[in-house]
């Protein structure tokens, strides 16, 4: 039999990649008993005509950017890594009193 070797290593982002930057400004968030989906969508401010077609049914449509699907077992991790940057932001930014934003 063949002894098996335990190799701890980092997984870090391939900059030199062909992955293009997404702005998103609301993300709407589902899961499955098995996955959670985030939806980032660009949501520009509303016109007249956009608030007086919303008045009727509520809806606002805004368009998709893009859609991640992540296992449960990443989404600890995802929030503990939003959690810290949000705490290292707000501590360099001075806005640690502020709270969150909606």
């Amino acid at each position: 039999m063949s002894e098996s070797k335990q190799i701890n290593f980092t997984i870090v982002p391939d900059e030199t990649s062909e992955a293009t930057r997404t702005y998103a400004n609301f993300c709407a968030v589902n899961h499955t008993p098995f996955d959670f989906t985030l939806t980032f969508c660009e949501m520009a401010p509303l016109s007249e005509k956009d608030i007086r077609a919303a008045e009727s049914d509520h809806v606002v449509r805004a368009p998709i950017k893009s859609r991640v699907v992540l296992p449960v077992q990443v989404v600890p991790t995802l929030i503990a890594a939003l959690q810290e940057q949000m705490r290292i932001y707000t501590e360099s930014a001075g806005n640690a009193d502020r709270g969150p934003i909606h």
